[in-house]
Order: C-alpha cells, then structure tokens, then sequence
C-alpha cells in the first residue's frame, strides 16, 4: 500500500506518491500509466533513498540496466517519469539540480509501420464480422457481427482512434456533409472501468466519412436516437470495449494472414490512404487529431516523400504553361505574328528599318541574307547587322 507523505517524504518512494497525486491536470488513462510506471519501476529501486543521496551515476547505472530487459521507448517513459518527479523536488527546494537530466538513453527505434491495402482492409473487416472459430454456444446472433465490421471500416478510413469511435454518437455524424465530430473518447482505466474525457488533444474535431461508407452508416443508425451511441458493445449495449474487440480482432488479422495486427494499425492505414489520395499534411493533422504538423511529419514524413516526383512533375507542368502564357502575350502585341502566327518573335523595330513587309518575316531556312538566324551553335539571339 502507498504511503502517505510524512517524515520519509524526502524518500524516492514517498515523493513519487506525492508527485503523482499532484498530476490531477493528466487525463485519467496517463494518470493510470505513470502510477503503472512509478509501481512497477520507480518505487522498487528508489523507495528507501533519500532524495538527496539519488547521484546522476546512480540513475545513468539503473537506466543502462533497465535497457538489457525493457525496449528503448519504455526506458526513456521510465526515466522521463523519473525526471519530473525529481524536477518538483528540485522547485520545492530539496534537490539543487535534477539528477537526471543528461542521462544517456537508448537511441529510439522506429517499429516498421504496416499500412493495409484496400483489399486488405475489406477482408479483415469480414473477418471480424463472420469469425471462424465461434464457440458452438454462442447466441447466433453473436455468431456473426456487422457492426464489428463497420467498426474495422470507421477505424481504416477515418483515422479515429479507438476511444474516440466508441465514444461517437449519433447527433455527431453529420452525413449530409460526410462529416464526424469528434467531442468525446471512453477508456477503460484499470480500477476505475469506462472513464470518459476528451479526446488525447482536449480538442474536438471533425472528420471526413467516404461516400460508400455514408450508406452504411445511415443504415446502421436508422433506428437509433440522436443521443445514442454509434456503436455499440456486443452485450450490454454499452460502448465497445477495447480488449474485448482486441480479442477477435487479433483472431480475425491472423486468419487474412497479417499475424499479430493491431486495432491502432488502421489509424496508420487511413493516413496512408489520406496522403496517397493528395491530402496535405495539414488535412492529415486535422484528421488524426495531431497537436502539430510536425508530429505529423514525424510520424508518417516517409509516406509525403513518395510523392515527390509529383512535385517535380508538377513544377515542370507549371513551367511549361506559363512559357506558354508569356508567348501567347507576345505573339498577340506582335503585328508579324498575325500574318505568321507561327513565327518566332522578332525584333520589329529593327526588321521595318530594313523595308521588309510583315510577310517576309525571317525564318531558319532561306532567310534574306542581310539578316541573320539563331545560329545553333553559338544559341545567341536573332539579330540584324
């Protein structure tokens, strides 16, 4: 049982408990994970030293450890918890300096992401609809689950997240406009059960819905009341609940052949189908609910530079137009070019001075030989001695 701050305060254990009951501005499942964090980690190395005898070595000797058995990304959660609990003791006044600052950490490993194709993400979707491993003693209508099915489309096609889709409603579709707003997310917090909160950004948005998937979700909702939710869990008629869905899911991805898929893969899946139909990385912001574009960038960069041969392509199109444009300009203000609408433009100052008429305008074969062609080798201009 954690205990409650008093004369050990100035131990890392205590000062952890009194850090974390502090975090009152963390929505509830981050709350959840630093406690997971400070239980599992934090308090078994750190819960009878004193904070003024925690050195910048011990830390660097307990994160190099911590890296023979945890993955990179879970050692810098682990030591950036750490951080901010020694950074409040630093603002009290019991600590001169954070002793964590400049650790050495594991480099971050990028995971390869997946990106499902449209086939794929229509097979898993039947899949989680019809599974084939159903107990014999199920009802028959848990036997088969379209609304698993719509939820695997949403997911793909939206870029929601999981708590977001459980948490839809149906006054927030607006179908007429094929757009979704997203106001709230639900969570299941171990020892709390299903909190609801605002989405990860504390920002409601709005999303695109595709054409095909409006008429499916306009019959899915025909019966429902404006307040109702979208989708709801198999029993119960509460929101879904992650692990449970997880469970199938997982099923479902290894029978297509895509072992050990996620549910959160498809939000990678629907920004990779965004970029490649021409979104911007500002669209794709907004879509996902990202704080910035650079987090955009970051996450899925690689996928905008497949596109850079149409940029190039692109630029060239535009040169090519305006060169175009600038001699239809000129050819138009040019008398000789009404005559000879395919001449090139010439000086025609310099070619009337010479008593030529608009109808002998010079050319590359059989000009008059007081005036002078481009001549290919030197690529000067057309000039009149």
């Amino acid at each position: 049982m954690l205990r409650r701050l008093g004369a050990r305060a100035d131990h890392g254990g205590d000062w952890a408990t009194h850090w974390l009951d502090n975090q009152t501005h963390l929505k509830p499942s981050t709350h959840e994970r630093y406690a997971g964090i400070i239980r599992e980690h934090i308090r078994p190395k750190w819960d009878r030293v004193t904070l003024a005898n925690v050195s910048h070595a011990d830390v660097q000797k307990w994160v190099t450890a911590l890296s023979k058995t945890r993955s990179p990304a879970t050692v810098r959660k682990v030591h950036r918890v750490l951080s901010l609990i020694l950074n409040m003791a630093v603002k009290d006044g019991r600590l001169a300096r954070n002793v964590a600052t400049g650790v050495n950490l594991p480099r971050p490993t990028k995971e390869e992401q997946r990106f499902l194709t449209h086939a794929q993400v229509d097979a898993l979707a039947e899949a989680c609809a019809r599974p084939t491993d159903v107990s014999k003693h199920r009802r028959l209508d848990e036997r088969e689950n379209q609304t698993y099915r719509l939820v695997v489309l949403f997911l793909a096609y939206t870029g929601v997240r999981f708590g977001e889709m459980a948490a839809l409603r149906v006054n927030r579709l607006d179908l007429t406009r094929r757009r979704a707003t997203i106001a709230e997310s639900v969570t299941v917090v171990q020892g709390k059960g299903l909190v609801w909160g605002t989405p990860k950004s504390h920002e409601r948005r709005q999303v695109p819905i595709p054409r095909f998937l409006v008429a499916e979700l306009r019959d899915h909702i025909a019966c429902k009341e404006p307040d109702e939710l979208v989708f709801n869990g198999v029993r119960g008629g509460g929101p879904l609940r992650a692990p449970i869905f997880r469970a199938g899911f997982h099923v479902a991805a290894a029978a297509i052949g895509i072992p050990e898929l996620h549910p959160h893969e498809l939000r990678h899946t629907a920004a990779s189908f965004a970029i490649a139909s021409g979104a911007d990385v500002k669209v794709v912001q907004q879509m996902l609910g990202h704080s910035s574009a650079a987090m955009t960038m970051d996450v899925y960069g690689h996928l905008f530079s497949d596109r850079l041969d149409e940029v190039a392509d692109a630029l060239d199109t535009a040169r090519s137009e305006a060169a175009r444009s600038a001699a239809a300009v000129a050819n138009a203000q040019n008398p000789v070019a009404k005559v000879l609408p395919n001449a090139d433009v010439v000086d025609l100052a310099a070619y009337k001075a010479k008593g030529k008429t608009a109808g002998q305008a010079p050319n590359s074969a059989g000009a008059p030989g007081e005036i002078r062609t481009r001549a290919p080798a030197s690529g000067g201009r057309c000039s009149i001695p």
